[in-house]
């Protein structure tokens, strides 16, 4: 099995993933925009032609979708505005593939993207490569009178194609679970993934408390959501030095835990009630064993490797049933900080958490699972709207959504930063979202 990049050069840059990328006139800007957007397409790869249309859920996007919306981006907010004399040729890709712009025109309903067989598979590639030539004359122009904001523009659109090569994944193996023959997207035959795994030992990392900085403090790339840096103030904490492992949950589940609403917040029990949820998503009881839906394939479930999968209120559940809580997202910002941006990561072709292999420190803090936080995803002090639509990327969804740290066994490792923050809605599951513990101080003096 060959890892995304499949060229070695793919890699380099990818990696890079432009976050330390200057706004010099240079080319490297130019061979992570090619790299990225050749990732996308070797994703697609393994794909049947019947696949690009799935989307099983209001909140998912078929692959097809993804593809062109993300040639739609660059499109929108850098061809039309900056390449002198450009004329789209197919000016209903504006309304098609438009997510959520309202500063750009109306857009084709979310829950039906399923149905737009067409533009079909081949008009949607040559899309892709109509936008990447026009791209390459935009980004050659060194000499262009807004060369700035050209080039900060094309690392937004780069690091927003990296956001839907995640949802790509995830969106399919929703798509792919409600398929009864359990559907392989790619065999794994990687040793990490077939070697037997042993858990790395639960502990407590004590923090002092402090006063901190909270939101991007560096010279590269970073979204608007994590400005501007301000100071926080963190009583003392302790934070598990590693995610819940599907063992540990498991205990949860046969605890009968689903079945006990002390230990769930009004709106999680009301949920769970409809939903009639027993246990994560994508975990199924056959013949008294527990087996996980994978992207590669219906597999037993393994003890070891974290947890992926719950909303935030089974996270906070689950989190009251051990006597602890969820840390906050400064909390986990702060004990991320020092830690290297190391882990499992899409990068590695194994597209479901493995078990963490480290024996000290803070494990786990980026990859495998994005862990969910208490923190409501809000404004920072001080924080303000970019003008015109490009500033409907991040501001206009804070309101009612939680905030996850750390990336996931289907992120680009470059894309990840101990500020980074990502948001869903608490009940939603389909990400691959996980948990880690946290405690007061004084619950551990008791």
């Amino acid at each position: 099995m060959t890892a995304y990049p499949q060229a070695q050069g793919d890699r380099q840059w990818a990696e890079q993933g432009c976050a330390g990328i200057g706004m010099d006139p240079g080319s490297r800007l130019v061979q992570c925009y090619e790299a990225v957007r050749r990732a996308s397409e070797q994703f697609c790869a393994p794909l049947a032609i019947e696949d690009y249309g799935l989307q099983a859920a209001p909140e998912t996007s078929p692959p097809k979708w993804h593809l062109a919306h993300t040639s739609w981006f660059f499109e929108t907010f850098l061809l039309s505005e900056f390449l002198s004399g450009y004329r789209s040729p197919w000016p209903e890709y504006s309304y098609l593939f438009n997510s959520y712009y309202n500063g750009i025109g109306e857009q084709f309903p979310r829950p039906r993207r399923g149905l737009l067989s067409r533009p079909g598979l081949e008009q949607v590639y040559a899309y892709r490569h109509w936008v990447d030539d026009r791209m390459r004359e935009l980004l050659a122009d060194d000499n262009h009178a807004d060369r700035l904001q050209v080039l900060q523009r094309t690392r937004l659109g780069i690091h927003h194609e990296q956001q839907h090569q995640e949802l790509f994944f995830t969106d399919l193996k929703y798509s792919f679970s409600c398929n009864p023959t359990n559907p392989v997207y790619q065999v794994c035959e990687e040793p990490a993934y077939r070697a037997g795994e042993t858990s790395f030992p639960s502990a407590w990392q004590e923090f002092a408390g402090c006063e901190t900085t909270l939101g991007y403090q560096g010279e590269g790339f970073c979204f608007d959501n994590e400005l501007p840096p301000h100071r926080v103030l963190l009583q003392p904490f302790r934070l598990a030095n590693r995610p819940v492992t599907n063992a540990d949950y498991l205990a949860f589940v046969e605890a009968g835990a689903y079945q006990q609403p002390e230990w769930w917040l009004a709106d999680g029990w009301a949920e769970l009630q409809q939903q009639r949820w027993r246990n994560p998503l994508y975990w199924r009881q056959q013949d008294g064993e527990w087996f996980e839906y994978t992207l590669h394939g219906l597999q037993p479930l393994r003890p070891h490797a974290p947890l992926a999968h719950v909303s935030a209120y089974e996270a906070d559940a689950f989190a009251r049933w051990s006597g602890c809580r969820l840390p906050s997202e400064a909390e986990w910002e702060h004990a991320a900080r020092n830690c290297p941006v190391a882990g499992q990561f899409v990068e590695t072709g194994i597209y479901q958490p493995v078990a963490i292999t480290g024996t000290t420190g803070m494990q786990g803090m980026f990859g495998s699972v994005w862990e969910w936080t208490s923190s409501s995803y809000a404004a920072y002090p001080g924080f303000s709207v970019a003008a015109g639509a490009v500033g409907e990327y991040n501001g206009k969804f804070m309101c009612n959504q939680l905030v996850l740290r750390g990336g996931s066994c289907v992120s680009s490792r470059a894309h990840l930063r101990s500020s980074y923050r990502n948001f869903f809605y608490p009940r939603d599951r389909w990400q691959f979202s996980g948990i880690r513990l946290a405690k007061d101080m004084e619950q551990l003096l008791t």
